[in-house]
């Protein structure tokens, strides 16, 4: 267990909580709304019809398929840059431990997270909704984005691929979260805060204590023999 790198991660995810919380600091308001009106005075499909219209595109749920295909390809290129043997067996099983740790987060979340509130696009007034703006289904709106949720899963997956896949993996994997994640915010589906303080405040509050300690580890080993032992009695 590495109480250091988790204390220093905790520390880091408690700054962000109370530098949101902190009744005088308006800081994330202020960004909030900044970041909101940037983008939404340029969703009109009368005056920017191409940059409308991709924007969108990102928010159709036939995206998500093309965000899924992104991971998936970051997973593949760690799959092959893993030089030990059975390397397939180790990272299906590390992928296992992955999609184990999202969802006990996420009920974690559900669980404890009382707070919330809707999107800007709930909240201001005289706004453009992409939902009007174009003839297919496109998100932008929800009566409670806090917190980005789709964020923290986009932050789970990097943060694995960083532990396990080392840091050029992990770089790119962070990238893809930024990337990923941005449509939803510049569509007015969730607020900046949701995912840059609400999301990453909770991935840095308890992720560490699953990746800097031995939980992970021991946890895809084992699932990483059980395959082993299956695929054996799969041969016989």
């Amino acid at each position: 267990m590495n109480i250091t790198r988790i204390a220093y991660y905790n520390m880091l995810g408690l700054v962000l909580l109370l530098s949101w919380w902190w009744p005088h600091l308006p800081l994330w308001t202020t960004l909030d709304d900044d970041v909101f009106w940037l983008f939404n005075r340029t969703l009109s499909i009368a005056d920017h019809p191409l940059w409308t219209t991709l924007v969108a595109i990102f928010n159709n749920r036939g995206f998500d398929a093309v965000s899924f295909l992104i991971l998936a390809a970051i997973f593949t290129w760690a799959v092959r840059r893993d030089p030990r043997p059975q390397r397939l067996q180790r990272w299906i099983a590390i992928g296992l431990t992955m999609l184990i740790t999202a969802g006990l987060v996420s009920l974690l979340v559900n669980k404890l997270v009382t707070y919330g509130h809707p999107s800007p696009t709930l909240t201001h007034a005289g706004v453009h909704l992409l939902s009007q703006e174009v003839p297919f289904a496109a998100k932008d709106a929800s009566g409670n984005s806090f917190p980005g949720d789709h964020g923290l899963m986009l932050m789970t997956f990097a943060a694995f691929m960083w532990h396990f896949a080392g840091r050029r993996v992990g770089l790119v994997s962070v990238a893809a979260v930024i990337v990923l994640s941005a449509p939803r915010i510049i569509g007015g589906g969730h607020w900046f805060s949701d995912v840059y303080m609400g999301a990453l405040a909770i991935a840095l509050l308890t992720l560490p204590w699953v990746l800097c300690t031995a939980c992970a580890a021991r946890l895809s080993e084992r699932l990483q023999h059980g395959l082993a032992r299956l695929m054996s009695r799969l041969d016989h």
